[in-house]
């Protein structure tokens, strides 16, 4: 009697923590992804910064981007725009 007493108690505490046991285990879950979310935008914000660096530090990149961006030129050169593709009104879509 005292073993189906004991059983029965521990059956109860299993149950009245079962809830707590799954909010924990959605919770580690949810750190987990929030974890992944974290390195990735540590490494979004490495690359942004490097790029400032570069920006702030070096003539070159600097050069580089006014001419890609604004379309300037040294004097004496050329700037030649590509246009993409228009689309054929007679080619098949893949």
């Amino acid at each position: 009697m005292m073993l189906l007493l004991f059983l029965s108690f521990l059956i109860g505490v299993f149950f009245w923590y079962l809830p707590l046991f799954q909010q924990n285990e959605r919770m580690r879950k949810q750190t987990h992804l929030l974890d992944g979310k974290i390195k990735r935008e540590e490494q979004v914000n490495r690359q942004l910064e490097a790029a400032i660096n570069n920006l702030r530090n070096d003539p070159k990149t600097v050069e580089r981007m006014v001419r890609e961006k604004m379309g300037y030129a040294k004097p004496g050169e050329t700037v030649i725009y590509f246009e993409p593709p228009k689309e054929s009104p007679f080619l098949p879509l893949r």
